[in-house]
């Protein structure tokens, strides 16, 4: 009696309990925003936040007014939609505090006001796609105190960010990184990302840069840059504020970093100092040559240049940091731009100084397939390489009236580099010792660029017309200073050394080179749909390479010339070029398709021997660019270029080179140009409701009578000669894919999970002794990515997954480096009490073992970092780091090339542990932090 008196007790309370959880209400009125119009029969859904399943549904009643009873407690959605109005979301919870909850006036606004961009109230969206430009709301990620940029990065879909600051988003490399849509310290986009402040963000803009022409007038020129924009928020643009940093270990490895930057309504000023030997240089400051191509519109196709950066026959030092060797570096820079006259004026200047000493060495497997042979080359380097440079550059832009404007840009480079550079090597043909080589080569290289340009623009009384020009010099100058000393022993059948190669010269390069572009462009309107795009300008291109060689009749005196060595080339091309482009632009469709075209002549005299060589071509460069955006939130893209490919200077001009003597390069001045054609397509959508983002995206070009490389191998030697030819009736290809898949899952707590598919590869062909190659190469990587963010309690991002590769040789078909390979990383941190956090950055690279090599190769890197945070806002830390804890970072790669399958170990920086403090500072309005 007693058990069913508690029975029934127990039943009739979970009933009046039930009851009472479903008893909760919502209601609200809805109505125009602007109007205050009414809006009955709009539909009304109460959504579960956790997973978007309706729970409950009505009409509004002609009133606008809506009431949903019945609901339970809870975190739920409300979703109302009206024909012709953006629809409204807003997300509330249910408690037992409150049995009603009053949404009041729900407000609705047309679809043509808002540009069809979904109305995100309370916790704002984290993604939009407007156009071409994603759009993440910095707001909707929660990040720690004084996090960075860099930090905020890493948490948006489709974007990563490797442990250099390498970004990569949609699968292609993100060079440019804005602040406010102007530059930052130019072309550093870590000077950024690892230096702004996180919180300091109110919009993360992912997009193509497009030309200022095409910017200008709406009409795509096909020139981009993969570009992001870091939007400040309002309140953080007053004010100071900065890091600096300091750190020291066992062994000799330290670092240090000073920034300073004072921001103030239309004016930011910045300076930075870095000094690190544990490969803390950023990704470097590499000088774009522009050879007659402004940023208004990218003509280079059209011309003929020389390679000023990098002389290949002196082994000149570029001043990069690829993660090879041990590098010091010390880099700093000025930073200032401005608006003012009420934004009628404005400037940007940037000035940047450094160093980089790099020290290291490689050891190099090759495997060349020749002709039913195999010849394998076994080789080491020692380097010692050092470069000075600074660069000073500035934008200058002003409103010259209502309708035009006017922009100037400036830059000028100086460098100055030393290098060394050791080498032995032998080299087996079928496993019999044909040579034994040693090789040093020194080299000083002074460096000098100046680009200067003034794009004008004017809009006229009828909306769409408009004119522009623009004017571009750009000058180049390298001049170079080396000695090559080389010694070859032979050995013929019997193993014995039957002849000795000795070289002692001296080599001089001084190569130059001016181009003078023009533009003028003018855009008509046909219609509001319809619009052409008309330009017409000249190039005048000049450049000279005078190389020569020197031996020494007596010891230490370089002066008798060597003329098969020697060459005095010069290269002279006028082009008139000119172009077309129809565009069409209605509602969801965006259709242009046009051309440009160039006349060229080409003037190529030899000094040396008084051959002149007169040719003329005409280059044409189709593009077509079509976009379809289903929803403002989906759209579709899928664009066509084609452009002829011309051959270098240093493959015309007709010069013996020996700077590595077992392997001759000659030039040929008969080469014609080949032409390419590449294919874009990309399909991206983002759901708001449930976080989703999927995105697939491909590239295919290919290029017709391609340049390629004539090898002709000695295999009593080992010594080659190479020349390049064009290849009538073949066409070379490469390509590239991906697709990716994220989404939150509410269900497991707020992970963001997804699968990302990734793949490229390319066909090549080459000749070996006369016998035509050809060489394939794919590679697939499937990866899963993951990541978790809770605030004060952990962090974590990790992505991996096997990776095959495929590459082949028509030559030696059956020794190939067919192989399979993994690759991961992972990112983690764990707030622990006390403002102590625990962490770790650690990648794993495996490499199995092919035909070529026999060898699998695998690492694990684990870093790991403890971290103890001082002062109210975190802003002072004290890190101890563990680098490649387990030491295991063993420099490695593999890579195919034509008819050669390459494995290169080389020393880098290993095991270290280092002590840091870093003290950032920020005096910023709007109620910021002072420390």
């Amino acid at each position: 009696m007693r058990s069913i008196t508690l029975l029934c007790l127990f039943t009739l309370f979970f009933c009046v309990e039930a009851r009472a959880q479903n008893n909760h209400t919502v209601k609200g009125s809805i109505a125009d925003s602007v109007e205050h119009t009414k809006l009955g029969t709009s539909s009304v859904a109460v959504l579960r936040a956790k997973d978007s399943i309706l729970i409950s549904f009505t009409y509004a009643a002609k009133d606008g007014s809506f009431l949903i009873n019945g609901l339970d407690k809870g975190k739920f959605i409300l979703l109302v939609s009206y024909p012709e109005y953006a629809d409204y979301t807003e997300p509330f919870t249910i408690d037992s505090a409150n049995l009603v909850h009053d949404f009041g006036s729900v407000s609705m606004s047309l679809k043509s006001r808002l540009l069809k961009e979904v109305i995100i109230k309370g916790t704002a969206s984290q993604m939009k796609i407007k156009g071409d430009t994603t759009e993440f709301n910095a707001h909707a990620f929660v990040i720690q105190p004084n996090a960075k940029v860099e930090d905020l990065l890493k948490q948006l879909p489709g974007i990563t960010v490797d442990k250099d600051g390498k970004i990569t988003a949609e699968g292609q490399t993100v060079n440019k990184v804005l602040v406010d849509g102007e530059e930052f310290f130019g072309d550093d986009p870590t000077l950024v990302t690892k230096n702004i402040r996180a919180d300091m963000v109110d919009k993360v803009q992912l997009y193509d840069k497009k030309s200022d022409q095409a910017s200008f007038t709406g009409i795509d020129d096909g020139k981009t840059d993969k570009t992001i924009n870091i939007k400040l928020r309002a309140d953080k643009k007053n004010g100071v504020f900065g890091k600096i940093e300091a750190g020291d270990g066992p062994g000799g490895i330290w670092q240090g970093q000073m920034l300073f930057n004072a921001f103030r309504a239309k004016q930011k000023f910045s300076a930075y100092g870095t000094i690190a030997n544990n490969g803390k240089v950023g990704l470097g400051w590499e000088d774009n040559q522009k050879y007659g191509s402004g940023d208004a519109l990218d003509i280079s196709e059209s011309g003929i240049s020389i390679n000023n950066s990098s002389p290949d026959d002196l082994d000149a030092f570029g001043g990069m940091y690829n993660g090879q060797g041990f590098p010091l570096a010390k880099n700093g820079g000025l930073h200032y731009d401005s608006k003012w006259n009420d934004d009628k004026q404005s400037i940007n200047a940037n000035y940047k100084i450094g160093t980089l000493n790099i020290n290291g060495t490689n050891e190099n497997l090759t495997q060349n397939n020749l002709p039913g042979d195999i010849l394998n080359n076994s080789s080491g380097q020692t380097y010692h390489n050092y470069m000075f440079r600074q660069k000073l550059g500035a934008i200058y832009q002003v409103k010259l009236d209502t309708t035009s404007n006017l922009k100037i840009s400036i830059d000028g480079t100086l460098k100055h580099s030393t290098t060394d550079n050791s080498y032995l090597s032998s080299e087996k043909l079928n496993d019999t010792l044909v040579n034994n080589s040693t090789r040093r080569l020194l080299n000083t290289l002074h460096q000098s660029a100046l680009n200067a340009s003034a794009f004008y623009t004017k809009k006229f009384k009828k909306p769409g017309r408009t004119l522009s020009f623009l004017v571009n010099e750009a000058y180049s100058r390298s001049q170079a200073n080396g000695f090559l000393k080389s010694e070859i022993d032979f050995y013929n059948k019997q193993k014995q050394v039957d002849s000795t190669q000795r070289i002692d010269e001296s080599k001089t390069n001084d190569l130059k080179s001016s181009v003078l572009t023009t533009n003028l462009t003018w855009s008509e309107p046909f219609s509001k749909t319809f619009a052409l795009l008309l330009n017409y300008g000249i190039v005048i291109n000049n450049s000279s390479a005078d190389r020569r060689t020197f031996v020494a009749p007596s010891p230490g005196i370089y002066n008798e010339q060597v003329d098969s060595l020697s060459s005095d080339y010069r290269f002279n091309q006028f082009s008139n070029h000119g172009g077309a482009i129809l565009s069409y632009k209605k509602n969801k469709v965006l259709f242009n398709f046009g051309t440009r075209f160039s006349d060229v002549q080409f003037h190529q005299a030899d000094e040396f021997n008084g051959d002149v060589l007169n040719r003329n071509f005409v280059n044409w460069m189709p593009q077509v660019r079509f976009e379809y955006h289903f929803a403002q939130q989906r759209s579709f893209l899928l664009t066509y270029s084609g452009a002829t490919i011309q051959p270098t200077l240093d493959q015309l001009q007709p010069i013996r080179t020996n700077t590595d003597p077992l392997n001759i390069i000659l030039g040929n001045p008969g080469l014609t140009p080949s032409f390419s054609n590449t294919f874009f397509v990309n399909y991206r959508s983002y759901k708001i409701l449930t976080n989703q983002f999927f995105q697939i995206a491909g590239n295919y070009s290919f290029t017709t009578d391609p340049i390629v490389n004539h090898i002709n191998y000695d295999p009593a030697t080992g010594q080659s000669s190479s020349q390049y030819f064009n290849l009538p009736g073949k066409e070379t290809t490469n390509y590239f894919f991906r697709g990716i898949l994220t989404k939150k899952m509410q269900s497991l707590g707020g992970l963001n999970a997804g699968i990302a598919m990734n793949g490229n590869g390319n066909t090549g062909y080459n000749y070996t002794n006369n016998v035509l190659n050809k060489s394939t190469n794919f590679t697939i990587n499937p990866t899963l990515v993951a990541s978790m963010y809770k605030e004060k309690k952990f962090q974590f991002g990790i992505n991996g997954g096997p990776t095959y590769t495929i590459s082949q040789s028509s030559l030696q078909p059956q020794i190939n480096n067919n192989g399979w390979g993994a690759r991961g990383s992972a990112d983690a941190t764990v707030f622990l009490i006390a403002k102590f956090q625990f962490g770790t950055y650690s990648e794993y690279q495996y490499n199995g073992k092919t035909a070529s090599f026999n060898q699998d190769f695998s690492r694990t890197i684990i870093n790991l970092f403890l971290i103890k945070s001082f002062l109210k806002n975190d802003s002072l830390k004290l890190t101890l780091w563990a680098n490649d804890l387990f030491n295991q970072n063993a420099g490695f790669t593999r890579t195919a090339n034509a008819n050669m399958i390459t494995q290169n170990s080389y020393t880098n920086i290993k095991r270290y542990f280092m002590f840091t403090i870093n003290y950032d500072f920020t005096r910023m309005g709007g109620g910021a932090s002072k420390n």
